[in-house]
Protein backbone atom coordinates (compact mmCIF):
# COMPACT_ATOMS: atom_id res chain seq x y z
CA UNK A 1 0.00 0.00 0.00
CA UNK A 2 1.16 3.52 -0.68
CA UNK A 3 0.13 6.68 -1.02
CA UNK A 4 2.01 9.93 -0.86
CA UNK A 5 4.61 10.60 -3.36
CA UNK A 6 7.50 9.51 -0.59
CA UNK A 7 6.23 5.96 -0.19
CA UNK A 8 6.14 5.81 -4.17
CA UNK A 9 9.23 6.94 -4.15
CA UNK A 10 10.84 4.76 -1.31
CA UNK A 11 8.67 1.65 -2.00
CA UNK A 12 9.40 1.60 -5.47
CA UNK A 13 12.72 -0.52 -4.93
CA UNK A 14 10.32 -2.69 -2.77
CA UNK A 15 8.09 -3.27 -5.09
CA UNK A 16 10.91 -4.25 -8.22
CA UNK A 17 12.64 -6.56 -6.06
CA UNK A 18 9.14 -8.46 -5.38
CA UNK A 19 8.13 -8.73 -9.14
CA UNK A 20 11.66 -9.58 -10.24
CA UNK A 21 11.50 -12.55 -7.44
CA UNK A 22 9.27 -15.68 -8.78
CA UNK A 23 8.44 -16.63 -4.98
CA UNK A 24 6.28 -13.58 -5.18
CA UNK A 25 3.03 -12.15 -6.52
CA UNK A 26 3.12 -8.21 -5.84
CA UNK A 27 -0.12 -6.48 -5.76
CA UNK A 28 0.26 -2.29 -5.76
CA UNK A 29 -2.62 -0.68 -4.13
CA UNK A 30 -2.49 3.48 -3.88
CA UNK A 31 -4.71 5.16 -1.84
CA UNK A 32 -4.30 8.11 -3.61
CA UNK A 33 -3.82 10.29 -0.73
CA UNK A 34 -1.33 12.48 -3.09
CA UNK A 35 -2.82 11.97 -6.38
CA UNK A 36 -1.10 13.00 -9.42
CA UNK A 37 2.35 13.87 -7.22
CA UNK A 38 1.99 9.62 -6.62
CA UNK A 39 1.59 8.89 -10.38
CA UNK A 40 3.94 11.00 -11.33
CA UNK A 41 6.43 9.74 -8.79
CA UNK A 42 5.20 5.94 -9.53
CA UNK A 43 5.92 6.77 -13.74
CA UNK A 44 9.67 7.59 -12.78
CA UNK A 45 10.11 3.17 -11.85
CA UNK A 46 7.73 2.30 -14.49
CA UNK A 47 5.21 1.05 -11.68
CA UNK A 48 1.19 1.42 -12.30
CA UNK A 49 -1.39 0.97 -9.11
CA UNK A 50 -3.10 -2.44 -9.52
CA UNK A 51 -5.76 -0.55 -7.46
CA UNK A 52 -6.57 3.18 -6.90
CA UNK A 53 -8.45 3.69 -3.93
CA UNK A 54 -9.00 7.54 -4.75
CA UNK A 55 -9.75 8.76 -0.88
CA UNK A 56 -8.82 12.16 -1.55
CA UNK A 57 -11.56 15.05 -1.24
CA UNK A 58 -10.86 19.11 -0.67
CA UNK A 59 -11.54 19.80 3.34
CA UNK A 60 -11.88 16.53 3.93
CA UNK A 61 -11.21 16.32 8.01
CA UNK A 62 -8.28 13.66 9.24
CA UNK A 63 -11.11 11.33 10.42
CA UNK A 64 -12.58 11.02 7.49
CA UNK A 65 -9.79 10.50 5.48
CA UNK A 66 -8.54 7.58 8.09
CA UNK A 67 -12.22 6.41 7.83
CA UNK A 68 -12.31 6.17 3.92
CA UNK A 69 -8.60 4.49 3.72
CA UNK A 70 -9.71 1.74 6.22
CA UNK A 71 -12.92 1.16 4.82
CA UNK A 72 -11.61 1.27 1.14
CA UNK A 73 -8.61 -0.86 2.17
CA UNK A 74 -10.71 -3.45 3.78
CA UNK A 75 -13.01 -4.04 0.77
CA UNK A 76 -9.85 -4.61 -1.75
CA UNK A 77 -8.50 -7.19 0.89
CA UNK A 78 -11.45 -8.83 1.51
CA UNK A 79 -11.50 -8.93 -2.55
CA UNK A 80 -7.61 -10.22 -3.19
CA UNK A 81 -7.12 -11.82 0.43
CA UNK A 82 -3.49 -11.30 0.29
CA UNK A 83 -0.92 -13.21 2.37
CA UNK A 84 1.06 -10.47 3.63
CA UNK A 85 0.36 -6.32 3.71
CA UNK A 86 3.36 -3.83 3.13
CA UNK A 87 3.41 -0.57 4.60
CA UNK A 88 5.64 2.52 4.44
CA UNK A 89 6.59 5.57 6.96
CA UNK A 90 4.07 7.25 9.01
CA UNK A 91 1.36 8.38 6.66
CA UNK A 92 -2.70 8.05 7.16
CA UNK A 93 -2.41 5.80 3.87
CA UNK A 94 0.07 3.43 6.20
CA UNK A 95 -1.58 3.73 9.60
CA UNK A 96 -4.98 2.75 8.20
CA UNK A 97 -4.27 -0.06 5.86
CA UNK A 98 -2.55 -1.58 8.48
CA UNK A 99 -5.46 -1.26 11.15
CA UNK A 100 -7.92 -2.78 8.12
CA UNK A 101 -5.26 -5.59 7.71
CA UNK A 102 -4.80 -6.10 11.40
CA UNK A 103 -8.67 -6.67 11.74
CA UNK A 104 -9.03 -9.05 8.73
CA UNK A 105 -6.06 -11.21 10.29
CA UNK A 106 -3.44 -10.45 7.63
CA UNK A 107 0.55 -9.98 8.63
CA UNK A 108 1.93 -6.82 7.81
CA UNK A 109 5.24 -5.60 6.84
CA UNK A 110 6.19 -1.89 8.23
CA UNK A 111 9.19 -0.45 5.91
CA UNK A 112 10.88 2.42 7.83
CA UNK A 113 9.76 1.14 11.45
CA UNK A 114 11.67 2.75 14.21
CA UNK A 115 11.40 6.60 13.44
CA UNK A 116 11.04 8.61 16.16
CA UNK A 117 10.69 11.77 17.43
CA UNK A 118 9.45 11.04 21.30
CA UNK A 119 6.66 13.38 20.98
CA UNK A 120 3.27 11.79 19.92
CA UNK A 121 2.21 15.40 18.80
CA UNK A 122 5.79 15.85 16.80
CA UNK A 123 5.07 15.64 13.58
CA UNK A 124 1.04 15.00 13.78
CA UNK A 125 -0.46 12.63 13.08
CA UNK A 126 2.79 10.99 11.82
CA UNK A 127 4.41 10.20 14.81
CA UNK A 128 1.33 8.23 16.60
CA UNK A 129 0.50 6.44 13.04
CA UNK A 130 4.17 4.90 12.99
CA UNK A 131 4.01 4.28 16.76
CA UNK A 132 0.88 2.66 16.49
CA UNK A 133 2.10 0.81 13.23
CA UNK A 134 4.88 -0.95 15.11
CA UNK A 135 2.49 -2.67 17.80
CA UNK A 136 0.43 -4.05 14.84
CA UNK A 137 3.42 -5.31 12.35
CA UNK A 138 4.68 -8.52 12.26
CA UNK A 139 8.14 -7.79 10.78
CA UNK A 140 9.52 -4.25 11.47
CA UNK A 141 12.24 -2.99 8.87
CA UNK A 142 14.18 -0.98 10.30
CA UNK A 143 16.46 2.00 8.27
CA UNK A 144 19.27 2.25 10.73
CA UNK A 145 20.43 0.92 14.02
CA UNK A 146 19.10 4.15 16.07
CA UNK A 147 15.51 3.00 14.42
CA UNK A 148 16.17 -0.52 15.90
CA UNK A 149 16.98 0.43 19.44
CA UNK A 150 13.77 2.47 19.66
CA UNK A 151 11.66 -0.06 18.51
CA UNK A 152 13.67 -2.30 21.56
CA UNK A 153 12.94 0.50 23.97
CA UNK A 154 9.03 0.23 23.12
CA UNK A 155 9.28 -3.56 23.83
CA UNK A 156 8.81 -4.67 20.02
CA UNK A 157 10.06 -8.20 20.25
CA UNK A 158 12.90 -8.48 18.59
CA UNK A 159 12.66 -11.32 16.34
CA UNK A 160 9.97 -8.88 14.82
CA UNK A 161 12.71 -6.28 13.85
CA UNK A 162 15.18 -6.01 10.83
CA UNK A 163 17.90 -4.00 10.37
CA UNK A 164 17.56 -3.11 6.15
CA UNK A 165 18.86 0.25 5.33
CA UNK A 166 17.21 2.97 3.64
CA UNK A 167 15.31 2.30 1.00
CA UNK A 168 15.38 5.98 -0.48
CA UNK A 169 19.08 4.89 -1.44
CA UNK A 170 18.13 1.96 -3.52
CA UNK A 171 15.34 4.53 -4.91
CA UNK A 172 18.14 7.27 -5.68
CA UNK A 173 20.48 4.31 -7.56
CA UNK A 174 18.34 2.82 -9.72
CA UNK A 175 17.07 6.36 -10.84
CA UNK A 176 20.76 7.57 -11.58
CA UNK A 177 21.63 4.37 -12.99
CA UNK A 178 19.19 4.83 -15.60
CA UNK A 179 19.25 8.11 -16.30
CA UNK A 180 22.44 7.72 -18.80
CA UNK A 181 20.39 5.96 -21.25
CA UNK A 182 16.48 6.89 -20.55
CA UNK A 183 15.87 10.36 -22.03
CA UNK A 184 12.26 9.90 -20.47
CA UNK A 185 13.54 9.69 -16.97
CA UNK A 186 16.01 12.63 -17.70
CA UNK A 187 12.58 14.52 -18.63
CA UNK A 188 11.06 13.55 -15.52
CA UNK A 189 13.44 14.21 -12.93
CA UNK A 190 13.72 17.68 -15.07
CA UNK A 191 10.24 18.24 -14.68
CA UNK A 192 9.76 17.07 -10.85
CA UNK A 193 12.93 19.60 -10.15
CA UNK A 194 11.56 22.28 -11.81
CA UNK A 195 8.47 21.62 -9.64
CA UNK A 196 10.27 21.54 -6.38
CA UNK A 197 12.27 24.70 -7.21
CA UNK A 198 9.14 26.66 -7.69
CA UNK A 199 7.60 25.55 -4.25
CA UNK A 200 10.77 26.81 -2.69
CA UNK A 201 13.16 24.01 -2.34
CA UNK A 202 17.06 24.37 -2.82
CA UNK A 203 19.70 21.59 -3.18
CA UNK A 204 22.13 21.59 -0.37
Amino acid sequence: FIGTRPEAIKMAPVILALKADPRFSPILISSGQHGEMLTQALSMFDLVPDFNLEVMEPGQSLAKLTAKVTSRVDKVLSEIKPDIVLVHGDTTTAFASSVAAFYLGIDVGHVEAGMRTGNVNRPFPEEFNRQAISRIARWNFAPTDTARINLLAEAVKPETIHLIGNTVVDALNLVVGRMQDDHRLNALVKTSLEQLSKAGWQPI
